[in-house]
């Protein structure tokens, strides 16, 4: 009998079994051995079906003839089948519906908080975020460069003004826009109040350093986050 790598016992392929490989695979050990690694001793018949179960345990693929065979004419294998890992699916986390962005009130702003003053900073704040965006303002700046990147910016903090309307009512309303959704904006103007004004047949206006910039509400009509991937199209005339 010889040692495979520690990987199988038996002889080389295509060598014939030597006559005493069955004696020495199921041999009881000598009493003195069996008392060193403290091993019960077992008859021949008991070795043999241990052995037969230890293999079929280590090959589970192969079938009883298979592993009788290899242990009479070639070396065995004891290949390892490692178990394969389930991977876990990450779930995904679910975000407010908007029933429950209503029930919660998460985009309304209270009224001791509707105050014009209050969000002059954000005013400045804003100013000083498109001076950056547009490089200074200068006054050699081409208008439409001006324009395009205007219309992806962010207008959270924007003074803007209503300068046309299909409905007359909205022509004038000024105020800081607070909050842009898709179809609306949401403005506090100087008298503390928050005006909630349509996008569409609305044109509004925003200055900034002698620079004044149209807003076409029907072509406007986005949320904040859709407009930055955009590609807006220079045209001569726009309806409303």
């Amino acid at each position: 009998m010889q040692g495979d790598g520690g990987r199988g016992v038996g002889v080389s392929p295509g060598r014939p079994p030597p006559p005493c490989l069955a004696e020495q695979l199921y041999r009881r050990l000598p009493p003195e051995e069996s008392g060193e690694l403290r091993l019960q001793p077992q008859g021949s018949e008991k070795a043999k079906t241990f052995v037969h179960a230890f293999l079929k345990r280590s090959m589970p693929k192969m079938k009883d003839e298979a592993i009788q065979d290899m242990l009479t004419r070639k070396a065995v294998v004891l290949e390892h089948y490692p178990k394969k890992k389930t991977k876990q699916k990450r779930k995904k986390t679910k975000g407010f519906t908007a029933k429950q962005r209503r029930e919660l009130r998460l985009f309304e702003i209270e009224p001791e908080q509707q105050r014009y003053a209050i969000f002059l900073p954000l005013h400045e704040l804003w100013k000083q975020y498109i001076r950056d965006l547009c490089h200074g303002l200068k006054p050699d700046a081409q208008p439409h460069v001006i324009q395009s990147k205007l219309l992806k910016a962010d207008l959270h903090g924007a003074i803007v003004t209503v300068t046309k309307s299909k409905c007359p009512s909205y022509v004038g309303i000024t105020g800081i826009i607070l909050q842009e959704f898709k179809h609306i904006f949401k403005i506090i103007t100087k008298e503390d109040k928050l005006k909630v004004v349509p996008k569409l047949n609305n044109v509004f206006s925003l200055e900034l350093d002698g620079f004044i910039s149209y807003i076409y509400g029907s072509k406007f009509l986005l949320r904040a986050s859709e407009r930055s991937a955009k590609k807006f199209k220079l045209k001569g005339s726009i309806d409303l």
